[in-house]
């Protein structure tokens, strides 16, 4: 509050002193209340207590809350199910091993979710048991293998270094040539997926420098390293056959199927993890919604944007139907449509421009991959996203997230609109004080100014009486 200052008359302008009004003792102690722990409130009158109840309604209370309650038990099944992760630290180890298994599951699609990698669980046993198992032991051996590595427990009970373990098992199983239930498989899956927290923590300690996320980049450089280990012309562990094209794919536009073309866009969301089944994609999508819609809704876009960059390219509608253009985008449109920035509309174009990328990147990459008898995995993901969280701009709409504080999409809305309620805050914090300081200085240049006056005035009076002075004299000397 600016100082007010009396300027009556002159003389008291000379002796006038500045003095900050006076505030009552219930002022003040709603000041210091908020810094205060379990504060006494001073006592108030009973009229003060009938004002105050008369002034408040019912219905805010009531609606705050229904809202309350409604948030909490939302919370127990969506986002990052944050209640059962703190009942499940009081649980014994094995349990909380499931618990971590699964949402290392999830994890894959950026969701921090037991129920939603239950889900997902059952989506490839939906899918292929054998395949299901493969991704379940890789999945739990990386986990163990963060445990042994003394890795930090709050990212190995997200799930964090689980979630490249379940790719690696997946995607073994799905390009070996050895058939189902080929048990020695399971000696490199195991292998290779407690590798994964190794590089992990290796990409880590190189991707924080930038605070960049190290994505699915240790299971495209496990799997590919044990492809290339082990190729199609091997023994033990013989890989599928992948070969570039080598001649024009007979594409006629009459003899596209709409609905394949349309159920690609599940098919896409389930080559996340390898799968073809339009239900398993469905059962993707389910989990998705159930942690977030916000992750869910981009999802659908991204594979839907993936299978129109296919048709724009003139790929094969078979690649286009088997989901092998949709699958990259999702991960691109998820990882930057709310995940790792904030979402507003600026972003959400962004993470369908990303997308778009994405697909183009894709065919790149495969066709380059497929020369040496590889698969694309996720490659095109890792090198879009990565690219997308390294620009800079000036635009306040687009925000990126620290990685400390990345969560799931709408919790991270929420922290963007927090910090920007906190900013505007400070602002007219900062506006005030120096609108206070402004008229501060006004108000002393007044005053400086009005003194001054008072001394030209002074000195004017006392040139007068000297001047009285002397004439009286000379007057007396006449006389």
């Amino acid at each position: 509050m600016p100082d007010s200052h009396c300027t009556k008359d002159i003389q008291k302008n000379i002796s006038c002193s500045t003095s900050a009004p006076q505030r009552s003792p219930t002022a003040t102690f709603t000041e210091l209340q908020p810094l205060m722990a379990n504060a006494v409130l001073p006592e108030t009158s009973e009229e003060d207590k009938g004002a105050k109840d008369s002034g408040q309604t019912a219905g805010p209370t009531i609606r705050q809350r229904a809202r309350t309650k409604f948030l909490k038990g939302v919370s127990y099944f969506a986002g990052d199910m944050k209640p059962f992760g703190k009942w499940m630290e009081k649980q014994f180890i094995l349990v909380q091993l499931l618990d971590w298994v699964l949402r290392g599951a999830s994890q894959v699609m950026f969701v921090n979710n037991p129920l939603s990698g239950l889900i997902i669980f059952g989506g490839l046993i939906l899918q292929n048991y054998w395949w299901a198992l493969n991704g379940f032991i890789g999945t739990l051996f990386a986990t163990i293998s963060a445990l042994i590595l003394r890795q930090n427990r709050g990212a190995i009970a997200a799930g964090l270094y689980g979630y490249n373990g379940i790719l690696v098992g997946l995607l073994m199983a799905v390009f070996s040539n050895a058939g189902n239930w080929y048990w020695w498989l399971l000696l490199p899956n195991i292998f290779m997926s407690m590798m994964c927290p190794i590089v992990s923590s290796a990409l880590a300690s190189i991707n924080s420098r930038w605070d960049l996320p190290v994505f699915t980049l240790p299971f495209n450089i496990l799997v590919c390293l044990h492809m290339v280990a082990t190729g199609h012309y091997n023994h033990h562990f013989p890989q599928v056959l992948i070969q570039p094209r080598s001649e024009l794919p007979n594409i006629t536009w009459a003899d596209i199927d709409v609905a394949k073309l349309f159920m690609s866009v599940p098919v896409g969301i389930g080559q996340v993890y390898g799968c073809d089944n339009p239900w398993t994609g469905g059962m993707f999508i389910i989990s998705l919604f159930i942690s977030s819609p916000i992750t869910c809704v981009h999802a659908v876009l991204g594979s839907a944007v993936g299978m129109v960059s296919g048709l724009a390219l003139a790929a094969p509608f078979g690649d286009i139907y088997f989901g092998l253009w949709g699958y990259n985008c999702v991960l691109a449109c998820i990882a930057i449509g709310g995940m790792f920035y904030a979402l507003t509309w600026q972003v959400h174009l962004l993470a369908i421009t990303c997308a778009f990328f994405c697909a183009y990147l894709g065919s790149a990459i495969a066709n380059i991959m497929s020369t040496f008898g590889l698969p694309a995995c996720t490659w095109p993901f890792c090198l879009s996203a990565l690219t997308f969280l390294l620009i800079t701009t000036e635009a306040k709409k687009i925000f990126k997230l620290p990685l400390a504080k990345v969560n799931y999409p709408e919790k991270n809305l929420g922290f963007y609109w927090k910090l920007k309620k906190q900013e505007k805050i400070e602002k007219a914090e900062k506006e005030r004080n120096e609108r206070e300081e402004q008229q501060k200085a006004l108000e002393e240049e007044v005053t400086l100014n009005e003194k001054e006056q008072l001394r030209l005035e002074l000195e004017r009076m006392e040139e007068g009486s000297i001047e009285k002075v002397a004439v009286e004299v000379q007057t007396e000397d006449t006389d």
